[in-house]
Formats: C-alpha cells, sequence, structure tokens
C-alpha cells in the first residue's frame, strides 16, 4: 500500500527552513542563503522512500514587517500554505523564542493536522543541559505531535523527523515519478539559484529589493543558455550589483552558472542584465509577471 501527503514547512525568517527541505529531498531545490526572506514562493520538494511520497512545501518566513505589497504577499503565501496539509513541520532557532515565532505559532492555531517543532541549529550549542530546558519550556506553548532537536546542515536528526513524517501519511497513490525532487519549473529554479547569489553577495537591505526573471531559457544539445534580468528599485542599486568595471556582477553570474551547472547537470552560458523599475515591489503587473502573484 502507498502513501502520499502534504507537509508544509513554516517558521519566522532565516531559521534553516529551505536548508532542511533540501536536506529531506536529497537535493537542493529552494534557494538558501545565511539571509531572512530568501525564499518568497511555495517552494515544493518530493520525497519518496519505500511506500512513501511526501510533498514538502517551503513555505516563506512569516515576519511582523510587511510593509511593501511584496511582503503582504509572502506573508499570505506562507499563511495560505498551511491549508489542507497533512502536518506541518514549524522550525525555530534552538535557545531562541521571538515575537515572530510567537506570530508563527498563532498562525497555526487552527491548523488540525499534526505539528512538528524542530528546534535547528543544535550544532552551534556546546552546553546541551541549556538546550533540554529550554526545550522543556517551549513544549509548553502548544501540544506539538513531537519535538526534534536538530541540525539541517549536518543532518543530525533528520531521519528520525523523515520517519516521524512518514507515519502520519495517509494511504493514497503517489501524485510524482519516483524519481521527481520536485514540481518546479527548471526556468522558476533557475531564477531562484541566480537570486540566492544575489542574497549571497549583496549586503544590507539591497537583496530585497532585486528580482530576477529569466528571459530566455533554451536548452542545446550541448549546453543550456539562460538569460536573466535582475530588477532593482532604483538606479543607485543597479550600479552597486554591476560593481567597479562589472565586476560584482561577474563575481554573482559566475557563482550563479557554476550552481545552476550542478542543479542541471549540464554546462550553462548564462547571461545577466540589470535593470530598473521603481518600487516594483509595490507593483501588481510586476510580482504578476515575476510569478510572486497569481
Amino acid at each position: 500500500m502507498t502513501k502520499f501527503g502534504h507537509v508544509a514547512i513554516s517558521g519566522r525568517p532565516n531559521v534553516g527552513k529551505s536548508t532542511l527541505m533540501n536536506q529531506l529531498v536529497g537535493q537542493k531545490v529552494a534557494a538558501v542563503a545565511n539571509k531572512p526572506q530568501t525564499t518568497r514562493h511555495n517552494v515544493r520538494g518530493i520525497l519518496t522512500e519505500g511506500e512513501h511520497q511526501l510533498v514538502l512545501l517551503d513555505t516563506p518566513g512569516i515576519h511582523k514587517t510587511a510593509k511593501s505589497l511584496l511582503n503582504k504577499t509572502i506573508n499570505l503565501e506562507a499563511v495560505a500554505a498551511l491549508e489542507g496539509v497533512d502536518a506541518v513541520v514549524m522550525v525555530v532557532e534552538a535557545l531562541s523564542w521571538t515575537e515572530e515565532d510567537n506570530l508563527v505559532l498563532s498562525r497555526l492555531e487552527h491548523v488540525k493536522a499534526p505539528i512538528f517543532l524542530v528546534a535547528n541549529k543544535v550544532d552551534r550549542i556546546s552546553q546541551k543541559e541549556k538546550l533540554f530546558a529550554w526545550l522543556a519550556e517551549v513544549a509548553t506553548k502548544r501540544q506539538f505531535a513531537e519535538i526534534f532537536p536538530l541540525s539541517a546542515t549536518k543532518a543530525v536528526n533528520t531521519e528520525a523527523l523523515k520517519l516521524a513524517l512518514f507515519k502520519v501519511l495517509p494511504a493514497g497513490e503517489w501524485a510524482y515519478e519516483e524519481d521527481d525532487i520536485t514540481d518546479q519549473s527548471l526556468r522558476f529554479i533557475s531564477s531562484e539559484l541566480i537570486r540566492e547569489q544575489l542574497m549571497t553577495y549583496l549586503h544590507q537591505e539591497l537583496p530585497y529589493s532585486t528580482a530576477v526573471e529569466i528571459e530566455k531559457f533554451e536548452e542545446k544539445p550541448k549546453l543550456t543558455e539562460i538569460h536573466a534580468t535582475i530588477w532593482v528599485s532604483r538606479e543607485s542599486q543597479k550600479g552597486i550589483i554591476i560593481g567597479n568595471k562589472g565586476e560584482t556582477l561577474k563575481r554573482i553570474g559566475s557563482s550563479a552558472r557554476i550552481a545552476l551547472e550542478h542543479f542541471l547537470e549540464h554546462k550553462v552560458m548564462l547571461k545577466l542584465w540589470v535593470r530598473v523599475e521603481a518600487d516594483w515591489e509595490n507593483s501588481p503587473r510586476h510580482l504578476q509577471s515575476l510569478g510572486i502573484t497569481r
């Protein structure tokens, strides 16, 4: 008998949701950067093992500050992903419970599916007795199905979490092939991998004022040709991304090309342009063209 179901990975920004999903799937399907709000869409990863097929939804980080249409949309996406799932994994950072964690917990108040709490980044904690006391405290915040102290980057306790999720899956036919790892398009994943490099190379708030649009994705016999536009809100931001004599854009492009070749397992020719559209974060038309709204 096969089992099939959906699990949403929820939490505030920058607690390691995308890293956890990539670890569970066994391959990178979501952008990862050591900065908040790397994820803007509900990215889906597919884990198939034995008789189980599990669709993981890596949701954008739920956050209090949502002034722009972009940020409001991100919050709505994250909350909408909680509807109709078979389980929720709430990710927090071990030894750190913030007001935004309380906000996430309030969003989960009416969820009837079992909720598993993951205390991530335990590999950074040397005094384990502090961790045990903290886990006992957070266990009182809600009746969680189970609590997992875990390290997504080091794969500590991820196997136990996976087996617990398999147990709550209902019987059902698989929706995907056994070797599928995502149902996202190659164009979408390509744009996310490029944006990941923007998050990595750019400092402070600039990455949150950028978006990536794939204008050409052509698979040829010997390589895949990708043309992408990096959208920014102001002319000064364009100059920062391009850098002195184009050096910053070259570094971003080189790192993105390597990431794309690793994912596509194919040689890639990547061309990047930087263009300005004032206040694109509040433009419904632009957000729709980027696939952020429908």
